[in-house]
């Protein structure tokens, strides 16, 4: 819903490269503009290099120019690679009675809760 407020300039189609601006909301705040690199998978917002799915302004431009969104999304995040993954059959995990025993022991250390100096 957000990307279809984006306006969409192209500076080079060739190169994958767009402007798009944010709308002006009600508050004041938007009207940013982020430079979008389709082929480096880049958006100057920084959303779509830190969560790896395509930003609004990927949506945008993809409205804009016709081009399929999906065509950005990692192969992980694919409806076929979840179908894959949920197709084996699970079977619940048993009471720890039924656990076997391991050759080691696991110790567990709490952290260290000390106050430093000025801490408050």
């Amino acid at each position: 819903m957000k990307s279809r407020e984006h306006k969409v300039t192209t500076y080079n189609p060739r190169e994958g490269i767009y402007m798009v601006r944010s709308p002006i909301w009600v508050s004041g705040t938007g009207n940013n503009v982020y430079t979008l690199q389709l082929n480096n998978k880049s958006c100057s917002c920084g959303k779509w290099q830190t969560y790896i799915l395509p930003c609004s302004h990927v949506l945008a431009v993809c409205r804009e120019n016709g081009s399929r969104t999906d065509t950005y999304v990692p192969e992980i995040y694919s409806r076929q690679t979840y179908r894959r993954t949920y197709q084996a059959n699970f079977h619940p995990v048993l009471s720890e009675n039924f656990w076997r025993d391991v050759p080691f022991n696991l110790t567990f250390y709490p952290p260290n809760m000390k106050k430093e100096r000025g801490s408050k």
